[in-house]
């Protein structure tokens, strides 16, 4: 094999021409920098973006979290809803307030014929309860201005005397119709 200095010929001039011989004319120092700053800014971007993701999940995770509380809540306040609206206990609660079942309706037709017979509730059984007597003290207890009383009297009127209680019932009322 002969090495040759002078002009290339054929198939190796064509390809000596596609390659540079000499030092290049384009720097290579900006092309790096940009690289290298386009990189970085990925990067950065992608840890930004990730951090934003991560505490919008925290706050999904704490509303969810409340969501099931609240959840919870509703569902034991309905289950007492449900205990005092069953049909046994509003009968019981009735009683315990004084009222009776009432007897068959009558009913007022469109032309004000009455529809029906009406009858007279039972009056109610008298029931033992025991009586509260109001505590009488010979102080005048406490001022009205010094806030609610703390004795250990009845906490409503109707509790303070029944007959007063019947009266307010029984007494007529008078309505503008």
């Amino acid at each position: 094999m002969s090495t040759a200095r002078g002009p290339l010929k054929g198939r190796a001039a064509r390809l000596g021409r596609l390659m540079p011989s000499g030092p290049s004319s384009a720097a290579r120092t900006p092309f790096v920098l940009l690289v290298v700053l386009l990189l970085g800014g990925g990067l950065i971007t992608l840890l930004l973006l990730n951090s934003a993701l991560n505490q919008g999940s925290f706050k999904l995770r704490e509303l969810k979290d409340r969501t099931t509380a609240l959840t919870d809540e509703e569902q034991a306040l309905q289950r007492d809803v449900d205990v005092q609206v069953a049909p046994d206990a509003l009968e019981r609660r009735a009683r315990e307030l004084g009222m009776v079942p009432g007897g068959s309706p009558a009913f007022l037709g469109p032309d004000g014929k009455v529809l029906g017979e009406p009858t007279v509730a039972p009056s109610p059984k008298p029931t033992r309860t025991p009586t509260r007597a109001p505590a009488r003290t010979s102080d005048p207890g406490p001022s009205r201005t010094a806030g609610p009383s703390r004795t250990a009297g009845p906490s409503r009127a109707s509790d303070a005397d029944p007959s007063r209680t019947a009266e307010a019932t029984s007494a007529p009322t008078t309505s503008g119709r």
